[in-house]
């Protein structure tokens, strides 16, 4: 006879994210996740000390992934333009998939979001963390101008936040939004570009 998986936060988690998918946020509950996983909803409480703290853990999961992803490219060996232009590229694919792989949990996602303010903080403060390395490896290599690069991160991302911020997300599958990414890419990288 096999033994059962030992119940872990991420197995919660998982199970979780299957909750959403099938119910929405509005439905789900935490009961709804422990018999998904065959046990009391006590035995959720356990991991997770609230059903607020349990959707805020599934909302963090969620946004780290793409996180995780992008990470990759700030530490990667490609030049600082390279790396911009494909960490921004990175940010709009991974918007883009997330919101028309599974418009349902799309949707349930933009309804945690809304409700884990603090979650969502966190999440943008990672993500222009990651630029700010990138522009200021820019700095030193001579590629870009800035004398703060933390603020410049943060105007690069609000400036492209059409193709980032979920309130946009009807837009990302639309003709020409490729092309008007590329454009708002090209004229971003000139206004970093340093001129002796």
């Amino acid at each position: 006879m096999a033994t059962a998986a030992p119940l872990t936060p991420e197995r919660i988690l998982e199970a979780t994210e299957e909750v959403l998918r099938r119910h929405g946020a509005a439905k789900a509950t935490v009961v709804d996740v422990a018999r998904a996983l065959g046990v009391s909803h006590g035995t959720v409480y356990r991991h997770f000390r609230t059903k607020a703290e349990l959707r805020g853990a599934v909302t963090r999961r969620w946004l780290d992934r793409t996180s995780r992803t992008l990470s990759a490219v700030v530490t990667g060996a490609e030049p600082p333009e390279a790396k911009l232009r494909a960490w921004l590229a990175g940010l709009f694919e991974a918007k883009q998939h997330k919101a028309g792989d599974d418009p349902e949990l799309f949707a349930t996602y933009s309804v945690l979001v809304d409700e884990n303010s603090d979650v969502v903080d966190d999440h943008i403060a990672d993500l222009t963390g990651q630029l700010t390395a990138i522009v200021q490896q820019g700095v030193d290599s001579g590629d870009f101008a800035s004398d703060a690069p933390a603020v410049t991160a943060r105007a690069v991302f609000d400036a492209t936040s059409r193709f980032h911020d979920p309130a946009y997300a009807a837009h990302w599958s639309r003709p020409g939004i490729e092309d008007a990414f590329t454009a708002v890419l090209d004229l971003t990288i000139r206004g970093l570009r340093s001129y002796s």
